[in-house]
């Protein structure tokens, strides 16, 4: 059996994680942008129930993770440029040995401060009290309303509270800001910090899919490769970024297919569309194989196209390059690639320009990817597209789908569906692939499945 490489196979020397430091400076590039006469009120995700009293796992929101580290719900981070008591406050649940014994410990008040660096932190049971009293003579409230609507109920609560006692000499926020504006324009770009973490999720993620092309058979069923990839994550004390796509034959041309159930038949490839996350932050990797291990002509035809597609693709990222560059050079490959096979006929301008390539390449090639797996950040400036810049990191994932039935096509071109994704990061002189750990040449996938 042929073992993983070293770069393949390593961990980290100790679980990586977000400096204290990077948060602090984080919450003061925010505040700068604010203005001193402004307050920023930034809620943890709820929990959500899954059935009856189960709870499903809960993830921390994402702007809230950002400016915090903190992980447990149930808390508000408030930001008050200027205060002379200290600029950051937290609301935070109690200390409360009975509920810790059920529901595992908490920080609580002393432990924000101590440990994620409040100023002051208060239980989160006396914010109706505390709170008016830090919106009273701040013109703007900085808030994202829509993600969380019971809590947009309470910020409105407030202000309107302050509103109704303008004449006994209160003063309330005449402006609410869409946090979202500053917050995602500072997250779109990476620190070094957040590209270790999102090496390491994309090591990881690079590691399950090497598992799933080792351990595929047919015969198999779609949730039995699931199974491994998620046993991938959980291993390296990550869990997947996004349901998994796993998904044989036809099934593969459904773009966000979700069943994962059905068996795996020799003569088909396999769309496994599969990322991790690792300290709230993902990776996100689609690779397509054949499921015996060997591509028939037609398969390795369409599969060398989407191929060289996504490597012309990686190759436009660059700085000054603009955001839709790899889109269009995808494109440009695809469509010359399919007038030659025969599934176009025209002139690869004309065809472009009609988007006659959109029966079989119908999605962009690719989104950005930070803390969420499509992750914040405008990709137009106005109405121009935006330049890419060091620290953005975005995905590459061009494809063609051919499902059952397609018409003329010719019959061996049917019931294919492939897309190969990678992560990039845009560098100072170019790009960094962040998911090279897992291969994409034909050749490669062959033989490592031969040796398995």
């Amino acid at each position: 059996m042929v073992r993983p490489s070293r770069s393949t196979e390593a961990r980290p020397a100790r679980a990586l994680t977000i400096a204290r430091e990077e948060f602090a400076r984080r919450r003061r590039q925010l505040m700068k942008s604010m203005g001193r006469d402004a307050i920023a009120i930034v809620p943890s995700a709820p929990v959500h129930l899954r059935n009856n009293d189960v709870e499903h796992a809960y993830r921390q929101d994402s702007n809230f993770h950002y400016l915090t580290g903190f992980r447990e719900p149930e808390s508000v981070a408030v930001l008050v440029p200027g205060r002379p008591q200290g600029e950051f406050l937290m609301f935070v649940r109690d200390r409360d040995p009975a509920r810790e014994t059920w529901d595992g410990r908490r920080a609580g008040p002393a432990g924000a401060c101590r440990d994620f660096g409040a100023d002051d932190a208060f239980p989160i049971g006396d914010i109706d009290e505390i709170l008016p009293g830090l919106l009273e003579n701040r013109a703007k409230v900085f808030y994202t309303v829509g993600v969380h609507r019971e809590f947009d109920q309470r910020v409105v609560g407030w202000v309107n509270g302050l509103r109704a006692l303008a004449k006994h000499g209160r003063h309330a926020p005449y402006e609410m800001v869409a946090l979202e504006h500053v917050l995602h324009e500072m997250r779109l770009f990476k620190s070094r910090g957040e590209i270790e973490l999102m090496r390491e999720a994309a090591r990881i993620a690079a590691r399950a899919h090497v598992r799933a092309m080792r351990r595929c058979r047919p015969g198999m069923h779609e949730y039995e490769i699931q199974a491994e990839i998620e046993y991938e994550f959980r291993r390296a004390r990550a869990e997947p970024s996004y349901l998994p796509i796993v998904g044989g034959g036809a099934n593969g041309c459904i773009l966000h297919y979700r069943e994962n159930e059905s068996v795996l038949r020799s003569g088909e490839l396999l769309l496994i569309d599969a990322g991790c996350e690792y300290e709230c932050y993902a990776s996100d990797i689609t690779r397509t194989f054949p499921i015996n291990g060997k591509f028939s002509k037609p398969q390795r035809a369409l599969y060398e196209l989407v191929v060289a597609a996504n490597l012309a693709a990686i190759a436009a990222v660059k700085p000054g390059n603009h955001w839709n560059a790899p889109h269009e050079v995808a494109v440009q490959v695809l469509t010359a690639g399919l007038v030659e096979l025969g599934l176009l006929k025209g002139k690869v301008p004309a065809l472009i320009k009609s988007q006659a390539y959109r029966r079989f390449y119908m999605h962009k090639t690719g989104h950005w990817l930070g803390m969420d797996v499509h992750d914040v950040g405008d990709y137009k400036i106005g109405a121009t597209w935006r330049a890419l810049e060091p620290g953005m990191v975005l995905t590459i994932e061009p494809g063609l789908y051919i499902p059952p039935g397609t018409r003329g096509v010719p019959p061996q071109f049917r019931n294919i569906g492939i897309r190969v994704e990678d992560d990039v990061l845009v560098t100072r002189d170019g790009h960094e692939v962040l998911t090279d750990g897992v291969p994409k040449d034909a050749a490669e996938i062959e033989a490592l499945m031969a040796a398995a």
